[in-house]
């Protein structure tokens, strides 16, 4: 309904012309509404002076919108997801009906143009806004949307039902921890809830963020964050000590960030997570990454390389010496690729040894080193001492400066297999980041077998996948010749419950898989551009990311937004 400044009293003095209420009514729904801030109509219908549907049909002609009768109609709960909680209260709006690529939606306020560009925005639906009763609509959005207890209720119903055996490990605590456990109960369960749900649902990151009034927890699911819930503010001291106390940190401290582990047991999973708190203005916010090495692809073949890319790496990592790189930004899947590859050549003949900073999973049959930098064991520190442990293969975390940067390229030189990471953008770059670092060219050109940069893009929900035709403007994005780009059948998700809306389950893997040729080592040595070694690379048969990215649009596997945001034309 129109607010009361922008158009209260228009809105009264229809009705009053159409003569729907008395002067002495809106005189006494005007006073109710200073008191309590609510729109004119909503107030008209809660004391009962005018029927809801008569003032929807006025505001339906005075703003020219379709009105809809919320008693007659039935919400379609598996749309509800698409607009958050906090927004659908704040803004009086809910989601009704989705038909294709159209989402309905009842608003009460048909002036408020900036809600639905933000609605479109987070849904990803083209709109069709309805005006309706906001008294009935808001009674159907408090029904709908569960309250932050009431989510918590579920939340520990639904683990309750699973029947599933679940259990935080802990060390020995001292007496006043164990008590703090004790006295907080509902907090106990509410982390044990959030754990669970969380490696239940395929998350790979929890987020406890405390704000002023509330506290917020959201999943990242695929790479993109997820609002879950909101616990109730008064537990906010609490949920902290509790992680903290499993994670074995300083529940006194507040000061200063704070690192550590804790163990899930799912059943016979064990899972562990990886936290991290971080003082903010209102408290401090809780990181837990989920290491559940249960959904760890250790099987190169199941990445999605392409047939010649493939064959490339495999080649390098079987080498007896030299380097292989994968590069990347972070969280785009380089230490599963080191992973998978150590795990293909992880055999008794050979010994491997990784410096890792942290060591996300334990691998079986592979000596793996914490980087701990306070005490002096930083990544080349380790790889010193790793030269004298007879090493076959070893695995570098990551190279950060000229000097693990040089002794890694000597091991490669000196008969060892060597894996490592770097921070570029793509494959022809890391050899002028490594050379630009300081490393010599020609120990460059010498050392460096292949390098693999990658991205990771979310994959079309099985689900909702379709057809989907994109504009020319949409298609030149893509910086290809739209002759060609209109000849492919894109595809993408409409939103459905599996994917919570998003069009979107699971991630898949762009690879720019670059082998060092012979020419283009003389490239390197004669200290050629970016440009030229990638001209050179695919001449040799390289698919850049673009070019990974659009053959997996081809097969369907991922759409062109996502291509588009994760590579460079």
């Amino acid at each position: 309904m129109a607010t009361a400044a922008a158009g209260g009293d228009r809105l009264g003095e229809i009705l009053l012309r159409e003569g729907l209420v008395t002067r002495e009514q809106l005189a006494q729904a005007l006073a109710e509404q200073k008191n309590t801030k609510h729109r004119l109509g909503y107030v008209l219908v809660k004391l009962g002076l005018v029927q809801e549907l008569e003032i929807t049909k006025v505001l339906a002609r005075q703003y020219r919108m379709p009105a809809v009768d919320l008693t007659r109609f039935e919400v379609d709960p598996k749309i509800i997801k698409l607009v958050p909680a906090e927004m659908a209260t704040k803004s009086v709006v809910l989601p009704l009906k989705r038909e294709g690529r159209t989402l309905t939606v009842a608003m009460a306020d048909p002036t408020d143009h900036g809600l639905l560009e933000d609605l479109k925005f987070i849904t990803r639906f083209d709109l069709f806004p309805v005006i309706a009763g906001e008294y009935t609509l808001r009674n159907l959005i408090e029904k709908h949307y569960e309250s932050s207890d009431q989510q918590l209720a579920t939340l520990l119903k639904d683990m309750e039902e699973s029947g599933e055996d679940v259990e935080v490990l802990e060390e020995q605590q001292d007496e006043a921890a164990t008590q703090a456990q004790i006295d907080d109960a509902p907090v106990v369960k509410l982390i044990n809830g959030l754990l669970t749900d969380a490696v239940k649902r395929g998350a790979s990151d929890i987020h406890v963020e405390p704000f002023e009034h509330e506290i917020r927890v959201r999943y990242r699911i695929d790479g993109a964050l997820l609002e879950i819930m909101k616990p109730p503010l008064k537990m906010k001291a609490a949920l902290t000590s509790r992680v903290k106390i499993l994670s074995q940190l300083n529940i006194a401290e507040r000061r200063v960030p704070q690192d550590g582990r804790l163990k899930l047991k799912m059943g016979s999973r064990v899972i562990d997570f990886r936290v991290s708190t971080l003082p903010v203005l209102f408290g401090e916010k809780i990181v837990l990454r989920i290491l559940d090495k249960g959904n760890l692809t250790l099987d190169l073949t199941k990445f999605g390389f392409e047939e010649k890319a493939e064959r490339d790496l495999m080649k390098a990592i079987l080498n007896p010496y030299g380097m292989v790189l994968v590069t990347g930004p972070t969280g785009s899947g380089k230490t599963t690729t080191l992973y998978s590859a150590l795990s293909r050549i992880n055999t008794p003949e050979v010994n491997i040894m990784t410096a890792e900073d942290p060591v996300e999973y334990n691998l079986m049959g592979i000596n793996q080193v914490l980087v701990r930098n306070e005490i002096g064991l930083s990544f080349a520190a380790a790889l010193k001492a790793f030269l004298r442990q007879d090493p076959n293969i070893i695995m570098i975390g990551e190279i950060r400066d000229l000097e693990t940067g040089g002794i890694a390229i000597k091991a490669a030189l000196t008969g060892h297999l060597v894996l490592s990471t770097l921070h570029t953008n793509d494959a022809p770059s890391t050899i002028t980041r490594m050379i630009d670092m300081g490393i010599e060219a020609f120990n460059v050109a010498s050392a460096v077998n292949l390098v693999v940069a990658q991205r990771l893009v979310r994959r079309i929900c099985k689900e909702c996948k379709a057809d989907h035709k994109y504009t020319d403007v949409e298609l030149g994005a893509l910086g290809t010749n739209l002759d060609t780009l209109r000849t492919i059948k894109f595809m993408k998700g409409t939103g459905c419950e599996t994917c919570s809306g998003t069009g979107y389950k699971g991630r898949a893997g762009l690879y720019e898989v670059m082998a060092l040729s012979p020419e283009l080592r003389r490239m390197i040595l004669r200290g050629a551009s970016v440009a030229d070694i990638q001209t050179q690379a695919v001449a040799d048969g390289m698919l850049t990311l673009r070019m990974d990215g659009m053959k997996k649009i081809e097969r369907g596997v991922t759409t062109l937004e996502e291509v588009v945001k994760e590579t460079a034309g």
